[in-house]
């Protein structure tokens, strides 16, 4: 449980939650706390009604003094506190402490193994109020805020059952629809390699490189034949997990000319590791055989759907970081603000193991996919359970 300390809920200062009649009174709040970066009346309607999120009220007398606003986002243990705002005539009476220690409940109610936060260093008060309640700094934003400020990164560990198994993996941000593959390729490379450069360039490379040409719409995915080859060519020690040896992507494509294509190119990403030391597996894996990769060194980048991330059936890649007896952790290349997701939601993203065995089987063929990068075999670690 939490250590945090925090004035207790009175009859003269109660929490709730918010519904729509408090709306107004909530825009009215954030046009007293904040000059930039506001909730629109829009978003606290959305975020009260539809969002997958909690809303809580401090208040007194019916009075308004503060809000904290956490949101969950689906298919992870990960929780983030969107905005905590104190009313300017009542600061200094620890409310901010209170609403704080509400939004750390709810994201052990929630099961969630961190709470994080964003937070502008230039607010003192507020940067003072997180540390003080054991909030740690875990990286920074450049060009955060509305007038371009950078950010802070926080984050407090509200399940206390600590990685097992990690590996420092510096985290990439794909910065085109289509580039999953190639950012995460980018961040187990520079896990192995940490000298090396990661830019926009590097990304639209490999992307060339690895691309099928064709999906089931827009732009090209990276597949895993053609990710091992990018990272063969740059001196990177690769071994493939499939379990179908077979073009793929296949039973999204509903022309015959382009499956021609995808099967050409497939043969041709086939012929080249022919010539290679990449390793090729092709039986079913589960997520013990990545952690067990994980656990002897290696980066495994893992084809996953993701469905239970946003609702989207498309074929997306990750980046495992790190494990223990419940959770495995991700890095998601995918920074998705539809879903008002920042960068601190998609590091070291805890997911169930049990949820993730079930996100690494994609579409009905069941398909499943995986890229491990490997140290050199004279750096090869004995396993560090």
């Amino acid at each position: 449980m939490s250590a945090i300390s925090y004035p207790k809920t009175t009859p003269e200062r109660a929490i709730r939650t918010a519904t729509a009649d408090d709306i107004d009174h909530l825009v009215e709040l954030e046009s007293r706390c904040f000059t930039s970066d506001r909730i629109s009346r829009r978003q606290f309607r959305w975020m009260i009604t539809r969002a997958n999120a909690e809303l809580r009220l401090c208040e007194s007398a019916e009075q308004l003094l503060g809000y904290v606003l956490v949101l969950f986002h689906k298919g992870t243990s990960l929780a983030r506190l969107y905005s905590l705002a104190i009313s300017p005539a009542h600061q200094g009476q620890g409310i901010g402490r209170q609403l704080l220690g509400e939004a750390e409940r709810l994201a052990e109610a929630h099961r969630c193994v961190y709470l994080r936060l964003e937070v502008d260093p230039r607010n003192r008060s507020a940067v003072a109020l997180y540390e003080s309640q054991g909030f740690q700094l875990f990286g920074t934003r450049e060009d955060y805020y509305q007038d371009h400020a950078d950010a802070r990164l926080y984050q407090k560990r509200t399940l206390h059952t600590p990685p097992r198994i990690s590996c420092q993996v510096p985290y990439y941000e794909q910065t085109l629809d289509f580039t999953c593959g190639p950012a995460s390729l980018i961040m187990a490379m520079r896990a192995l390699q940490p000298s090396m450069p990661a830019d926009r360039t590097l990304e639209v490379q490999l992307w060339r490189e690895a691309t099928t040409i064709y999906m089931t719409s827009g732009h090209g995915g990276c597949s895993p034949y053609g990710l091992a080859l990018a990272a063969h060519r740059r001196g990177f020690r690769a071994q493939l997990l499939v379990n179908d040896a077979g073009p793929m992507f296949l039973d999204g494509v509903r022309r015959d000319d382009k499956k021609a294509v995808l099967e050409l190119v497939h043969a041709d990403f086939l012929a080249q590791i022919a010539d290679t030391d990449i390793q090729m597996n092709c039986a079913e894996f589960s997520t013990s055989d990545l952690v067990t990769a994980l656990s002897h060194g290696c980066v495994p980048l893992v084809l996953i759907s993701s469905w239970r991330f946003n609702d989207n059936k498309a074929p997306h890649w990750v980046v495992l970081v790190a494990a223990d007896d419940t959770f495995v952790y991700l890095h998601d290349p995918d920074v998705d603000t539809q879903l008002s997701k920042a960068p601190g939601d998609t590091q070291s993203v805890p997911v169930r193991i049990d949820s993730f065995d079930r996100m690494i089987r994609f579409g009905q063929s069941r398909m499943q996919a995986a890229l491990c990068l490997c140290p050199p075999l004279d750096e090869y670690p004995s396993n560090n359970d």
